[in-house]
């Protein structure tokens, strides 16, 4: 990462390199070679190795057809859902009126 880029927390590493672990051993599990993996997912060798190992600059839509390959990208768009948010939906309820005033 650049120097001026303060580093990321550590949560935010930690879960970066799970997420970079548990696609290779998807990859693995699959019997899914590293050149072959890396044509599907269009990026280097070196940047799938880079993927594989959570690093972040890494970007997300290189991840993201990782797991399209992989045959997970459904998961993907659940990871910001209102369902799956439940510190927003109490926010939320706070915030509705006690009372509706009719005109």
């Amino acid at each position: 990462m650049p120097k001026n880029t303060p580093p990321l927390p550590l949560p935010v590493r930690r879960a970066l390199r799970k997420l970079g672990l548990d696609i290779r051993e998807a990859r693995l599990r699959r019997r899914i070679q590293s050149a072959v993996m890396a044509e599907r997912v269009q990026v280097t060798r070196p940047t799938l190795s880079k993927l594989e190992k959570g690093d972040p600059r890494v970007g997300m839509g290189a991840y993201a057809n990782a797991l399209y390959v992989l045959g997970m990208v459904d998961r993907l768009g659940e990871l910001a859902d209102i369902a799956n948010d439940p510190v927003g939906r109490q926010l939320a309820s706070e915030a509705l009126p006690h009372r509706i005033m009719s005109k």
